[in-house]
C-alpha cells in the first residue's frame, strides 16, 4: 500500500462520518415541515440536534482540506468542474446555520417562521445534491487535456446523479427520522417512527435501484458485499424501528450511510485504485506509475500519472551554478552591496 493509497482511504473515511452524522441533521431539517405541526413541535426538532449540528460539519471540512491537501488535481477539477452545485451547498449551509442561531433571536411568529422555512430549504437541497455531486463523480464527467471539466450544468443533471441525488435525501430524511423518534417523547415520537417507516420502504426501493445500477455497471466484488450490508442494515433498521427499538434502528440506519458510502467509494478493476482512462474521454490511456500523481479522469481515481511528481512532494526546479553560467555568458555583475554579515567602516 502507498501513501496515496493511505490518503485515499482517510478521504473515504471523512466522507462517510460526514454523512452519518450530518445526515441525520439534514433529515431533522426537512422533518420540519413533513413531520412537525406547529411551532412548539418545530423547536422540538430542532433542539435535539442543537448540540451538535455544528461539530458534524467539521468532517465536511477535514474532508475537503484532505483532499486539497493529498489530490490537489483531483480537488481542482472536482471543485471547479462542480462549482455552482457545490457553490448552493455552501450557501445553505451558512444560511442554515444562520437560521438556526438567529431563530430565536425575536419572538415575532413571522421572523421565526422565516427562519423555519431556511432552516427546510438549505436541509433539503444539500441532502439532494450531494447524491447528485457523488454520483456524477462515480459516473464519470468529460475532462480535456488540462484535467477542466468540459460540460455545462445540464450535464450534471442525468438520471443516474438524478437518482443518486433521491436516495441521498431519502436516506438522510429516513436517519433524522429515527433520531427524532429516539430524542422525543409523547405524539411526536409516535408519529416519527410512522414516518421513518414510510420513508424507509421509499429509500429501500430507491437505494436498491440506484445501488443495483452502480453494481451492474462499475461494481466487483467488493462493491457487491458493501451494497448487501447496505440493504440488509436498512431492512434491520425499518424492523427496529417497527418493534420501538429507536437505538437499535438509528445504528442500523448509520450502517446503511457508511456501507452505502463505501460502495461508492471501493476499488474497482484492480485492488490498487489504477483506473483507466476510457477509449470516450479527451485523455489517453497510459499505465500507471507508482509514486504518481492522483488525477481526475472520470470516476474516484487514483491514477499515477508516468512523468509527474508525487503530490505529496513539492516540484523544485533543478538548481544550476549561477557562477558557471555566468562564465560562459562572459558577463560579470558587480555585487550592489557588502556580504551578507560583514560590516564596512565609514
Amino acid at each position: 500500500m502507498e501513501l496515496h493509497d493511505i490518503w485515499f482511504i482517510l478521504i473515504a473515511v471523512l466522507w462517510t462520518g460526514y454523512f452519518f452524522l450530518e445526515g441525520f441533521d439534514f433529515g431533522i431539517g426537512v422533518l420540519t415541515k413533513l413531520l412537525a405541526r406547529d411551532r412548539r413541535e418545530r423547536r422540538v426538532l430542532i433542539n435535539t440536534i442543537g448540540p451538535v449540528w455544528d461539530g458534524n460539519e467539521v468532517w465536511l471540512l477535514s474532508a475537503g482540506g484532505a483532499t486539497f491537501a493529498a489530490f490537489p488535481e483531483w480537488y481542482a477539477t472536482l471543485f471547479s468542474g462542480f462549482y455552482l452545485p457545490l457553490l448552493l451547498i455552501l450557501v445553505c449551509l451558512i444560511v442554515r446555520g444562520v437560521a438556526f442561531e438567529y431563530r430565536v433571536k425575536r419572538d415575532e411568529e413571522r421572523w421565526q417562521r422565516n427562519w423555519e422555512h431556511a432552516i427546510f430549504w438549505c436541509s433539503l437541497l444539500p441532502a439532494f445534491l450531494w447524491g447528485v455531486a457523488f454520483g456524477n463523480i462515480v459516473r464519470g464527467v468529460q475532462i480535456d487535456a488540462h484535467k477542466e471539466y468540459v460540460g455545462s450544468v445540464l450535464d450534471l443533471l442525468n438520471p443516474y446523479a438524478l437518482l443518486g441525488g433521491l436516495v441521498t435525501l431519502s436516506l438522510f430524511t429516513f436517519h433524522g427520522a429515527v433520531f427524532a423518534s429516539l430524542k422525543t417523547l409523547g405524539d411526536i415520537r409516535e408519529r416519527a417512527r410512522r414516518t421513518a417507516t414510510v420513508l424507509g420502504l421509499i429509500t429501500a426501493v430507491l437505494a436498491v435501484g440506484f445501488l443495483g445500477w452502480t453494481q451492474l455497471d462499475k461494481g466487483d466484488t467488493s462493491s457487491l458485499v458493501a451494497m448487501i450490508v447496505a440493504v440488509l442494515a436498512l431492512v434491520a433498521g425499518l424492523v427496529m424501528n417497527r418493534l420501538g427499538r429507536e437505538g437499535w434502528s438509528f445504528a442500523f440506519s448509520g450502517v446503511t450511510i457508511v456501507a452505502a458510502v463505501a460502495m461508492l467509494f471501493l476499488p474497482r478493476d484492480s485492488p490498487s485504485y489504477r483506473w483507466e482512462v476510457p477509449p470516450a474521454r479527451t485523455l489517453s490511456p497510459m499505465p500507471a506509475r507508482r509514486g504518481g500523481t492522483p488525477t481526475v479522469v472520470g470516476h474516484f481515481p487514483v491514477h499515477p500519472v508516468p512523468g509527474r511528481p508525487s503530490a505529496l512532494r513539492s516540484a523544485r526546479p533543478p538548481k544550476t551554478d549561477r557562477r558557471a553560467e555566468t562564465e560562459r555568458s562572459g558577463v560579470h555583475q558587480t555585487p550592489r552591496g557588502p556580504p551578507y554579515g560583514r560590516t564596512t567602516g565609514i
